[in-house]
Order: structure tokens, then sequence, then C-alpha cells
């Protein structure tokens, strides 16, 4: 069994302690390096390409927002996912737009973050659903679509469309899931953004959960890989 390749980000060493043994602990995952802050977190993903990066929001040198957003940046195929104490649900909205897939709370069971992990490696997302909605409501003012908008206004299809892209498939995987034309689905995600007033993957993604669409046991739930 191939195992998926998992870096550690956190300014505590006691904690990164408590990580591996709990990833190393699963058949299907193994620690393959660790760092203490940002910019070691940057430097160790170059170097040994994991699948995943558990990333401390709070560490010195660079920051877990700022270290994801570069990483990102550089290499868009390493996943994200965030581990902190932070309950603001504003952090939330701000690492889903420097690219990470994921968000725990340091408080949840260990059992949480091995979903997340599994679940980001396997291409989907993983928000704490409490922080989640939390982030939703608290920016309602802001939240994508424009106003008066409704789910009614969509077809089933650009439902399916709509919720592969907020699983981040790409337009060719999304055309290869549901049966499509590469060419059929950008028209789609242009009716999409037409209707919705949705400008970026992140506000794709908020629409997505405000509906209940990332819900694995939704019927539009992303198909596997």
């Amino acid at each position: 069994m191939k195992k998926l390749r998992i870096l550690l980000a956190d300014d505590h060493k006691v904690i990164r302690d408590g990580l591996r043994l709990l990833i190393d602990g699963q058949r299907d995952m193994r620690v393959v390096g660790e760092a203490g802050d940002g910019q070691q977190a940057l430097q160790q993903a170059r170097d040994l390409k994991p699948d995943v990066v558990v990333m401390d929001l709070s560490m010195p040198e660079l920051n877990g927002l700022k270290a994801t957003e570069r990483l990102r940046a550089e290499q868009p195929g390493i996943k994200v996912v965030a581990l902190t104490v932070h309950e603001d649900a504003s952090y939330l909205l701000q690492l889903c737009k420097a690219g990470a897939v994921g968000y725990v709370l340091k408080r949840s069971a260990g059992d949480d973050l091995i979903r997340a992990i599994r679940a980001v490696a396997a291409g989907g997302l993983h928000f704490d659903p409490t922080l989640a909605s939390e982030a939703l409501r608290g920016h309602s003012g802001e939240a994508p679509g424009k106003a008066g908008s409704h789910t009614s206004d969509l077809s089933e299809r650009e439902k399916e469309v709509l919720i592969q892209l907020a699983w981040g498939y790409s337009n060719k995987e999304t055309a290869g899931d549901l049966g499509l034309s590469v060419k059929t689905v950008e028209t789609y995600r242009v009716r999409i953004n037409e209707k919705l007033g949705l400008r970026s993957r992140t506000e794709i993604v908020q629409y997505a959960l405000r509906q209940g669409w990332l819900n694995e046991a939704h019927p539009f739930v992303r198909p596997s890989r």
C-alpha cells in the first residue's frame, strides 16, 4: 500500500511529537518531515514533496496563512490542512482564500484530523462544520451570489458542475466524471457565474457549503477519484 506522505508544521515540538505518533499509527500514512516555522515548512515542502502539509497558523518567521499562500502558489499539488486553536471564523475564510482545503481545530479529536488528511488527499475538502456555518453566517453580507439569486436558478447539471468545482476538480476532470466535453463544462461554468455572481473558487466553496452540498450524505457529493 502506498502511504500518504505528511509534513508537520508547528512551532511546538510536543505537538509535533503527538501528531507524528497519531499519523504514523495509521496504515495508510506516514510523517516524512517536520518544520518549526513557516519558512522551514516551505523549504521542507520543496525538498520532500509531501502529499499533505498539516499547518499550524501561529508560527514564527512566517505564519501559517502566509506559508499556505506561498506553498500553494509554488506547489499547487500539495494539499494544506490548517490545524489551529483559532476558533474565529474569519480565519477559515482567509485560509480558503490562501488555498487551504482543510481546517481542523486543535481541540477536536485526533480522528477528525485523520479524516481531514484522507479527505483532502483524495481531492476533497474538510472544514470544521460548526466553524464553517459560523463563517458563512458571520459574512452573510458578503455571501457569494447575487442578491435575490436562488438555487432554483440552476439546472440539475449546473448544480453537479458547481459541486465538482467546489471540491477542487478541474474543468477537464469534471468533464470526464460527468461525461461532458471540456467546452460544455466551461459553458456551464459561465452560466453558473452569470446566475449566481460567483467570481472565485472561494465563493464557489462558500456557496456550496451554504447549500449543504459538500456533505457526504448529499446525492450530488463528488464521486471518488
